[in-house]
């Protein structure tokens, strides 16, 4: 018999692989979005991404403020990986068109080839301009190549990035009227538009064009809504103190957990009957997801403060830290007497400050509320991890989840596996409960676990919850592990 009749083995044994959903990622909560003016970064763009100092340099270079708050980033210890530097249009921005990645094949010898080349170039709405003659026999290097396109260019610059290997055509007006439009081939000579990838977004081109100066609480709200799951922390560049106070009051706010680092070298701080500083602005209205440090020497030293928090990895065992008594590589610490220690602790202000033992810590950890920073911090990842677990039981179980004791037994026993993990990392550990109890829990009982999850019996469920295929109200006990920030001693000494 040949064997290409041989029957196929599944008509007896039939195995078939089903891949389930790969499940959502949390939110990242070990990063940090530096917003500032330079214009490195187009307002289409908006982001970038970096993970070493020395990338944020060949961008920005060494003075720019957005290097010096990256610096104190990454100097922390242990380093932090994650930053985003974003686009704020502080002021108006000008109109771009930026060029795709040059090909490999498209190198200087591609220019130097062409002795009348040209395009069609529309600058700020006007009449479309017929560049032509360029002659790039001689140019030593693709910015020479920008260069030459630049002296035929009025009312434009053309700059070639090496960065990203492309050209770039900036409008020397701002505002919203300032634009570049694509380049289309010229009347006569050699068409050089495509060999710049200028033509279209199909080559990888853009357009930017020019924005109206924004908000600084106009340009968090772009990029809470742009780009939200990806940055938690936030510093600002560059902010005035009305700018400080309308984004404190907008990331209170936001669906996506974000946290504020403000920094302030204002002495007022340090005088308690000071009443216009921004620690005390923001320390009345006692904003939980906002911390301001005070350092006279520093204009990001609030940077250093997240660099050190957002290190903490909540997945990992006794993980979780305090702020008090932390270090701030860089930062020079302040000298300080009881007074003015006190006028800070009383706006809820931070400092990088020095002890008659040699020694500089961090003091005292909080937000504007009088929070601490490690807790109201590890409450947000807290809730996003046990929404996260919640979502991805429902989103990658093959079957559903039955809206009776046992379904609802599933999701508590996914809650419970999130509160163990926050009992190994150290930040729940047991203890008494001293809230009003429910469920089983009582006022002044002892928690063995930390933690207590509660679901009331589905037969409980109103008819139209049921129908609505909601799940019955599940509630959640957490005792805090906490931290010891002082201590008094009593020593008595017998002769």
């Amino acid at each position: 018999m040949s064997p290409s009749t041989t029957l196929p083995i599944s008509r007896l044994i039939n195995v078939q692989v089903n891949l389930t959903a790969t499940a959502a990622q949390a939110q990242n909560f070990n990063s940090l979005l530096i917003l500032g003016n330079s214009s490195v970064i187009d307002v289409v763009s908006r982001m970038r991404t970096y993970s070493t100092l020395t990338q944020v340099s060949t961008d920005f270079g060494t003075s720019a403020p957005e290097y010096l708050a990256a610096a104190l980033w990454f100097a922390q210890v242990p380093q932090p990986t994650q930053l985003f530097i974003g686009r704020w249009a502080q002021t108006a921005s000008k109109g771009q068109l930026f060029g795709g990645t040059l090909p490999a094949a498209t190198t200087l010898a591609t220019f130097t080839a062409i002795a009348s080349g040209g395009f069609k170039i529309t600058i700020d709405g006007g009449a479309q301009t017929n560049i032509t003659g360029l002659n790039f026999t001689g140019a030593a290097s693709l910015s020479a190549v920008a260069g030459i396109i630049q002296a035929a260019l009025t009312g434009a610059t053309c700059t070639y990035d090496s960065v990203f290997n492309r050209f770039f055509i900036t409008s020397n007006s701002t505002g919203a009227t300032s634009s570049i439009s694509f380049l289309v081939a010229p009347a006569t000579g050699t068409d050089i538009s495509g060999t710049l990838q200028m033509q279209s977004t199909s080559s990888g081109a853009y357009q930017a064009n020019g924005i109206a100066a924004e908000s600084a609480v106009s340009a968090v709200t772009t990029f809470d809504t742009t780009f939200g799951q990806q940055w938690y922390a936030l510093s600002i560049t560059g902010a005035l103190d009305a700018d400080h106070q309308a984004v404190a009051a907008f990331i209170e706010g936001t669906t996506t957990f974000h946290f504020y680092g403000v920094s302030t070298q204002a002495a007022g701080v340090l005088n308690s009957s000071s009443t216009t500083d921004i620690a005390y602005l923001l320390s009345q209205s006692k904003y939980k997801r906002t911390a301001v440090q005070y350092s006279s020497s520093s204009l990001y030293s609030a940077v250093s403060l997240l660099g050190r928090i957002l290190t903490v990895d909540y997945t990992a065992n006794s993980s979780v830290i305090t702020l008090m008594y932390k270090q701030e590589p860089t930062v020079t610490p302040e000298t300080l007497n009881t007074t003015q220690i006190a006028a800070l602790e009383t706006k809820n202000c931070n400092v990088f400050v020095s002890y008659n033992n040699n020694t500089s810590i961090i003091e005292q950890g909080v937000c504007t509320s009088g929070d601490f920073i490690d807790t109201v911090i590890a409450s947000h990842i807290f809730s996003n991890t046990v929404q996260t677990a919640v979502y991805n039981l429902l989103y990658t179980s093959t079957t559903k989840i039955p809206q009776t004791d046992g379904g609802m037994h599933q999701i508590i026993t996914t809650v419970e596996n999130v509160c163990s993990q926050f009992v190994a990392n150290g930040w729940i550990a047991p203890g008494v409960w001293t809230n009003n109890g429910f469920g089983t829990l009582q006022t002044g009982q002892f928690m063995p676990t930390g933690f207590y999850v509660y679901a009331p019996p589905v037969s409980t469920q109103s008819t139209a919850n049921r129908a609505a295929r909601l799940a019955v109200p599940i509630q959640v006990a957490v005792k805090l592990a906490g931290a010891v920030h002082t201590a008094s001693i009593s020593v008595t000494v017998n002769p």
